[in-house]
C-alpha cells in the first residue's frame, strides 16, 4: 500500500490520509470544498463548492498518477438533494466521455458546514 500526500489538496482534518493506492487503484478520502492553502471552506453555493471539490480531487488524482478519465467510481454526499441538478452540472465538467459509476446520497450534515463531499476510486496509470 502506498499513501498519497500532496500539498495541492487539503490536508486531512481527522485521523485519515488523503488516499491510498492498493493493487493499482487509488482509494481517495472524501473531499469537501477546502482551500488547500488556508484550510477554509470555499464558496457558498453548490456550484462554487463542487468546483473546488473537483479541483481538490484533480490534485489527488495527479499526485497518484491518475486523472478523471481513470476514475471508476465516485460517491457523492449532498447536504440538500435539492442541489442535485446544479451539482450534476458542475460535477460533469470534470469528466469527458468516460464517466464513472456513481452513488449520490443526501446526508444530514457534512464537515465544516460543507454542501457537498465527493470520494473517488481511480485506476492508477503511472
Amino acid at each position: 500500500m502506498k499513501t498519497i500526500a500532496t500539498t495541492s489538496a487539503p490536508a486531512a482534518i481527522g485521523p485519515y490520509v488523503q488516499g491510498n493506492i492498493v493493487n493499482g487503484l487509488l482509494f481517495a478520502s472524501g473531499q469537501i470544498a477546502l482551500d488547500p492553502k488556508t484550510g477554509e471552506l470555499v464558496g457558498t453555493t453548490i456550484q462554487e463548492q463542487t468546483a473546488q471539490v473537483m479541483k481538490n480531487i484533480a490534485a489527488l488524482l495527479e499526485a497518484a498518477g491518475s486523472d478523471f478519465d481513470h476514475v471508476v467510481k465516485t460517491t457523492c454526499f449532498l447536504d440538500d438533494m435539492d442541489d442535485f441538478v446544479p451539482f450534476n452540472e458542475e460535477y460533469a465538467k470534470s469528466f469527458g466521455d468516460t464517466r464513472p459509476a456513481r452513488s449520490a446520497v443526501a446526508v444530514e450534515k457534512l464537515p465544516k458546514g460543507a454542501l457537498v463531499e465527493v470520494e473517488v476510486i481511480a485506476e492508477v496509470c503511472a
